[in-house]
């Protein structure tokens, strides 16, 4: 049986994916698709922790020409969201098929149309592809010497669930971004911590200024264009100095110990760093154990981030040597035109990628 063929086919029915299939639909195009690995509506949002809300430092963009009601502090995220995003398919009759995981996708040659492969082995074809995948996906762990020696428990930003399962275990969090500073004073009620970072803390002021989010987007969008591999959420925004982070450095709970380099069965070993403190804004955040210092501990809670999820788009060769992918503009890679990347780069933010979805629905149709 020939594959249908659609105009456009979306990958991801998240935040830019959504926002990309209201532009097409906006714009007179009904000969498209959207294809969700998920079992229902609200994307990565879907998978999040129970005590992650949509306060003071987590939000989301109103999707275009559908604004979220005010959001009830008290209620998930994954379940706000996940609401929203499905009332959203409904009002606009967006075509999403779910569950349904891309495996792969593929073109004879540059100006022919895409073949779309799904892990059911269904097949289709579009002459214009958006791939709104995200991160959420792909968690990134770094190797440490002897992490595969473990014996105590290790986990992911992505599969935490509950501060209470935690209880009694001694936590060694890693990574100095905002999940690890969140998740350490989560925990710090609950059990002991420790925290490990290869830098010193990042604290940033000027969070709540109008053009902070835009002048994070210009420093990541200035390699992004060069090719090379997005930087981490922390190399760019660092963290913020409010009030509740502050304190926790006075108590104790966030104050880096350096970097380990060395895992053992049931321990960590801390290696040498070099890194001043005078010119830091918050020195008293770090505080580096001796090389050599060994750490028992029963947990390993990597909050290390994440990776640009794009491994079904490997056949088309998109990538350059060093790992990243040299874009026309913010929605174009130039290797190939064809396929549109929402939510990459400079627009891997809850704005960056409704922005980006627009500008990609309205590429993918012109």
């Amino acid at each position: 049986m020939t594959p249908k063929m659609w105009d456009v086919a979306i990958i991801g029915a998240g935040q830019a994916g959504l926002a990309a299939a209201h532009e097409v639909r906006r714009r007179g195009n009904t000969n498209f698709i959207i294809f969700d690995a998920n079992d229902g509506p609200g994307g990565a949002w879907r998978h999040r922790w129970d005590s992650l809300t949509l306060g003071h430092t987590h939000g989301i963009a109103d999707l275009p020409g559908f604004a979220m009601e005010r959001p009830d502090p008290t209620v998930p995220a994954s379940h706000l969201v996940a609401d929203y995003y499905g009332a959203y398919e409904a009002e606009f009759d967006l075509p999403v098929i779910r569950p349904a995981r891309v495996l792969q996708v593929t073109q004879e040659r540059i100006d022919a149309p895409f073949t779309i492969t799904l892990e059911s082995g269904d097949q289709h074809q579009a002459r214009r592809v958006i791939n709104a995948t995200g991160m959420w996906d792909s968690p990134y762990i770094p190797y440490i010497r002897g992490i595969e020696k473990f014996q105590g428990e290790q986990l992911h930003t992505q599969h935490y669930r509950a501060a209470e399962d935690f209880a009694g275990k001694r936590t060694l969090v890693v990574g100095g971004g905002l999940s690890a500073v969140q998740f350490l004073l989560e925990l710090a009620p609950v059990t002991e911590t420790l925290w490990a970072t290869r830098r010193p803390p990042e604290f940033k002021p000027g969070y709540d200024r109008p053009d902070w989010g835009l002048k994070v987007e210009e420093r990541v969008r200035a390699t992004t264009f060069a090719g090379e591999a997005p930087r981490s959420v922390v190399a760019n925004t660092g963290i913020p100095m409010i009030p509740a982070y502050l304190e926790g450095v006075k108590e104790g709970t966030l104050v880096s110990r350096g970097m380990f380099d060395h895992i053992t069965s049931d321990s960590v070993i801390f290696g040498q760093v070099d890194s001043p403190t005078s010119d830091l804004a918050v020195p008293e955040s770090w505080d580096p154990l001796p090389a050599g210092h060994e750490e028992k501990v029963d947990v390993i809670f990597w909050n290390t981030g994440f990776r640009a999820h794009l491994p079904h788009l490997a056949p088309l060769g998109l990538r350059n040597p060093g790992g990243g992918i040299t874009m026309a503009d913010e929605v174009t890679p130039e290797r190939n035109p064809g396929i549109l990347l929402a939510g990459y780069g400079s627009t891997a933010s809850t704005l960056g990628a409704n922005r980006a979805g627009r500008k990609a629905g309205r590429a993918a149709v012109e």
